[in-house]
């Protein structure tokens, strides 16, 4: 086999893994952000605002992927499109601080009731 087989036989995608990692993150990123966008359209998951594109990264109203349940950011199908600053708020919405958040204003209203009882 000659060298120009290997080459079409290698996959660009492979060469650009092996060779510089970096490009073939931000080529995925980019392929993964298309496709969300060509999915979801232009407009963020949670306020349902117009994304910008043309913002930098790391803008609060540019455009982040977001996973919509965390453990699977593997899939399509759990990823979403979402403002900087809707991310940042999502934060605070695990199923961990809601779980939290309900025992708490449970616990409350059953000791309302006990005083009420008492009194």
């Amino acid at each position: 086999m000659t060298p120009d087989d290997y080459r079409r036989a290698m996959s660009n995608s492979i060469v650009l893994r092996a060779l510089a990692p970096w490009k073939f993150k931000r080529h995925q990123a980019a392929q993964r952000m298309a496709a969300l966008r060509s999915r979801d359209g232009d407009h963020c998951f949670r306020c349902r605002r117009p994304l910008r594109f043309d913002l930098p990264a790391g803008h609060d109203r540019g455009a982040r992927i977001e996973t919509i349940t965390p453990g699977d950011e593997g899939s399509l199908d759990n990823l979403c499109l979402t403002h900087g600053r809707c991310n940042a708020k999502a934060g605070c919405d695990t199923t961990e601080v809601l779980e939290r958040s309900r025992l708490k204003n449970e616990a409350a209203l059953f000791e309302r009731a006990r005083e009420r009882r008492r009194a």
